[in-house]
């Protein structure tokens, strides 16, 4: 989603953004070509030349990358790696948050997983190496705020807010204007709160509080009935690991569906979300969360 705060957050902002124009047109004009900036487009998070600077990736390789992407991966993941109805939701992958300059995703892009549907791509190792840079990109922008375009978060309709935050948005099934909400616009700057309501996750994996990594808990059952459960610390196609209450490691590799894994994630319907709001939707929500002093 992009948004700016009187068009932009500050000179220093400014200064990196003409700083990268003028050392890498091309680049930096191909990644903000990715930018929508349409009002009600779906809400998308993509990476900035910010977000290119700050996760320390080759802007000319993101550039490409978001082209292969687009070309070969797009119409199942979504142009922005969102996830669509076929294909899920890469910018939130644990495979890819905890990858490595490419261990962990080059070899299923290289080799494609047939068994859940996604073909081989062909591609060649530098635009494997390409497109690993793109997506590193934006998972870092998803995580980093700062990185993001900022528009002005206080242009919606406060009643359009909540009617949506008690209809379409489902928020009222999980929170209460007058109970774990009461006084959140006393409490921080529009910009801010939108941050945690959009992406509360982020808020713990960057160290800023609120809700961690360990919020995520997972229930695994064995072949044999036996059940480990604990806060959920890797789970990827090939293996899930988890911490117990006693603060013990398990770690089981995965084949297919054995074991059993269930993920309880009290934050999932924000990641679920975020691909349905309109920018309208987010700024009347944050306009109504605006009014609860």
């Amino acid at each position: 989603m992009v948004r700016a705060r009187a068009m932009y957050p500050g000179i220093r902002f400014l200064k990196n953004m003409l700083k990268l124009t003028l050392l890498l047109p091309c680049a930096v004009t191909a990644v903000l070509a990715q930018i929508p900036t349409t009002p009600g487009a779906k809400a998308t998070i993509v990476g900035s030349p910010a977000a290119i600077a700050a996760s320390k990736q080759n802007p000319e390789a993101v550039a490409r990358g978001s082209e292969v992407f687009a070309a070969k991966c797009g119409s199942c993941h979504g142009a922005t790696a969102k996830g669509t109805n076929r294909a899920p939701d890469l910018v939130r992958s644990l495979l890819v948050l905890d990858d490595e300059k490419g261990i962990l995703i080059a070899p299923v892009i290289r080799n494609g997983r047939p068994d859940k549907g996604m073909p081989k791509l062909n591609l060649t190792e530098d635009q494997i190496s390409d497109v690993v840079a793109w997506l590193h990109v934006q998972t870092f922008a998803a995580d980093h705020r700062n990185t993001y375009l900022f528009l002005d978060a206080l242009t919606g309709d406060a009643k359009k807010g909540e009617a949506y935050f008690n209809g379409a948005g489902k928020c009222a099934t999980c929170h209460s204007p007058t109970g774990d909400l009461k006084g959140i616009g006393a409490k921080f700057d529009a910009h801010d709160m939108q941050g945690r309501w959009l992406q509360p996750r982020s808020f713990g994996r960057g160290g800023r509080g609120g809700p961690s990594k360990s919020t995520v808990t997972v229930t695994v059952t064995l072949a044999d009935g036996k059940t480990f459960d604990g806060a959920l610390d890797r789970f990827d196609d090939f293996n899930v690991a988890l911490h117990d209450a006693n603060g013990d490691y398990h770690s089981f590799d995965r084949n297919g569906n054995s074991p059993k894994v269930e993920v309880h994630d009290p934050l999932k319907v924000h990641s679920e979300m975020l691909r349905q709001y309109t920018d309208t939707d987010i700024h009347n929500v944050t306009a109504y969360l605006e009014t609860l002093k």
